[in-house]
């Protein structure tokens, strides 16, 4: 059955200008980091792609790598764009990608040279079977590359037409600033910043969201969850099959420490008074930043997508309640 989006798609979500820039994006993004890869459900994922733009959302985040395996979340993306998003529906959408992360093997299929990045931008529109993407991003500083190199291939592909904006990740303050200033003195500026951010994440407050608000940059943090600690998840310990209990992937189990527990069960008690789970009460307080353009989460189900959204019903928080969280992440 065709999929048609629903009439009401931008009744209710909230939209934030991106930075200094003309382009407004979705308080919430939906990222495909996880369960959209060769190995997952491919209808799983088409399902919450449907249901993410039926609630508004509109930017769908990407990478060369993302899977696994490697590329396949992009394979899987293009088959529900050719699918379900054919014509004029590419104009309601912001999609971005990324290169900085081993992607092939040899000299040129990492970090970020202007050979890769160039490159891998060819290949990932390929697999989505697009002409352009609305952002690219440099997926991480490359300590052997100048950042003049990264920061022309950057403004090379705007000029060629394959990506309208650019962005950075995992940048530092310092190596921030130094690459919005090169993008500028280019003539394509720096629309947005993607760092790791979360309440037990908080590098950011050290001087990175100043440079950002300095250069009118906008922010979308990612892992907000911070790879699912922020949810009802782990409050009586680490579940059987969860992300924790896997060999692979992020989180270990040794992050999740007897202090830590305590901790996510007290946000726990603090996001019952907000009538708020623990995950939209760990969205909404990134949200209460205006600096935050955006946050960035993953999906592995429609009703987890659904619960993740109606975070933005309460992104309010009174001083009393900024001062509990504060007490208890000490």
């Amino acid at each position: 059955m065709s999929y048609v989006p629903s009439a009401s798609r931008y009744d209710s979500m909230k939209y934030n200008r991106c930075g200094n820039s003309g382009l407004l994006l979705p308080a919430i993004s939906l990222g495909l980091w996880h369960n959209f890869g060769s190995v997952d459900v491919f209808d799983n994922g088409r399902n919450i792609v449907r249901r993410a733009f039926d609630r508004g959302i509109t930017h769908f985040d990407l990478a060369n790598n993302y899977g696994p395996e490697p590329g396949s979340a992009e394979e899987n993306f293009g088959q529900i764009l050719k699918k379900d998003f054919p014509g004029y529906l590419r104009d309601e959408l912001i999609i971005s990608s990324k290169a900085g992360y081993l992607m092939w093997p040899g000299p040129y299929g990492n970090w970020g040279s202007r050979k890769y990045l160039i490159s891998s931008l060819d290949q990932s529109l390929q697999r989505m079977g697009l002409e352009y993407v609305d952002i690219f991003y440099s997926h991480r500083p490359d300590p052997e590359t100048p950042i003049e190199e990264t920061m022309m291939a950057l403004d090379s592909v705007v000029r060629q037409g394959k990506a309208l904006y650019v962005g950075l990740s995992n940048y530092t303050a310092e190596q921030a600033d130094k690459a919005i200033q090169v993008l500028k003195s280019l003539g394509t500026p720096c629309l947005i910043h993607q760092p790791k951010y979360s309440m037990f994440e908080r590098w950011v407050e050290g001087g990175l969201l100043d440079v950002l608000e300095k250069h009118g940059v906008g922010c979308i943090p990612f892992s907000p969850l911070a790879q699912g600690m922020l949810t009802d998840k782990y409050l009586k310990g680490i579940p059987e099959g969860s992300r924790a209990a896997k060999e692979h992937g992020f989180l270990k189990e040794k992050d999740i420490t007897p202090e830590r527990l305590q901790k996510i069960q007290k946000l726990n008690e603090l996001a019952k008074t907000r009538n708020q789970s623990l995950a939209q009460t760990a969205l909404s307080w990134l949200l209460k930043d205006k600096r935050i353009t955006t946050v960035l989460i993953g999906a592995s189900s429609v009703a987890q997508l659904d619960n993740n959204i109606d975070a933005l019903n309460n992104i309010d928080y009174s001083e009393s309640e900024l001062k509990a969280i504060e007490d208890i992440l000490k």
